[in-house]
């Protein structure tokens, strides 16, 4: 993955969309990661990795319900918020 400061992202923004068709890349603003610019291919197959995920644990929870598993509730999103953050 290509990382480039703000100001060159700002100035070259034709030749970032281009490089974002082949490959994320991080902007940096004051040398820290701010962005990441990816195509929307891309983006659109993690969006469908995440749902695919979100879809699986529904199934699980669905799946130990019927089993009579019962989780708490608090727990189960606290968990799934956790993961999020990781």
């Amino acid at each position: 993955m290509q990382t480039i400061p703000a100001l060159e992202a700002k100035q070259n923004f034709g030749r970032l969309i281009d490089t974002a068709q082949r490959e994320p890349v991080t902007i940096e603003k004051h040398g820290r990661p701010v962005a990441v610019v990816m195509s929307t291919h891309e983006y659109h197959e993690i969006e469908a990795m995440k749902l695919a995920q979100v879809k699986r644990k529904i199934r699980k929870g669905i799946d130990q319900i019927k089993k009579g598993d019962i989780v708490d509730g608090e727990k189960f999103f606290q968990e799934l918020l956790d993961e999020k953050t990781h």
